[in-house]
């Protein structure tokens, strides 16, 4: 039997932990660019290596959505 290769491009393993697609959850929300960004770096952070860095990328991006909410 053939092993199956991980699908980095259209079903990242970081990406698909659980029973949905994090893509499929932000769709479903509808939310903006800054807070879907943070979404996925915070789903992803366990299972890339860096954890830290992507949940310090993730704060980045809230901090980035916070300053639009309070310029508005």
């Amino acid at each position: 039997m053939e092993k199956l290769k991980e699908d980095t491009i259209n079903h990242p393993p970081w990406y698909t932990k659980g029973k949905i697609e994090v893509l499929d959850f932000i769709l479903d929300q509808g939310l903006d660019w800054c807070s879907s960004n943070a979404i996925k770096y915070i789903s992803r952070a366990p299972y890339k290596g860096k954890e830290i860095n992507d949940l310090q990328k993730a704060i980045w991006y809230l901090q980035k959505r916070v300053k639009q909410l309070e310029a508005k």
